[in-house]
């Protein structure tokens, strides 16, 4: 398992690769990666800034992945958040998770992600030109994030 908190880029298919390296019982991949975007009408987004309390988050994203392991037939799993300041179009954050069957892979993908857009200790602040603003979740993130209780 790897959970990672950090200001650096990540590479998608390096991830993957360290996952699956020397292994042959893998017979699904599955990968999210998120980008930075910019959903103002008129494109003024400048940068997100991503807040964390350094180990707590840490600790909270390793429980969730626990959990995933134990609700899904799961090799191996991924989960790298960036913080920081970050430019739209930029990496904010990967989920890779491994399996022998394709379901389990999509469902622990998809339960992390839920997760982390609406439980994990991450503050998000929008900087436009406009000024800058907290971002709270959207309502449709609770209820994807529901159906796993």
């Amino acid at each position: 398992m790897l959970i990672s908190v950090q200001t650096e880029d990540f590479d998608v298919t390096e991830v993957s690769r360290q996952l699956c390296k020397n292994r042959q019982d893998i017979g699904a991949i599955t990968t999210f990666s998120g980008q930075v975007r910019d959903k103002s009408p008129d494109r003024n987004l400048l940068a997100l800034e991503l807040e964390h309390y350094p180990g707590m988050t840490e600790k909270s994203l390793t429980a969730i992945a626990e959990q995933a392991q134990s609700r899904w037939d799961i090799d191996d799993l991924a989960v790298i958040h960036r913080v920081g300041r970050l430019a739209p179009g930029e990496n904010i954050v990967l989920v890779v998770v491994i399996s022998a069957h394709r379901k389990d892979a999509f469902a622990a993908c998809e339960f992390l992600m839920d997760y982390l857009k609406t439980q994990a200790p991450f503050w998000k602040k929008e900087i436009t030109k406009n000024g800058e603003h907290w971002v709270e979740f959207k309502d449709s993130d609770r209820q994807a994030s529901e159906r796993w209780d």
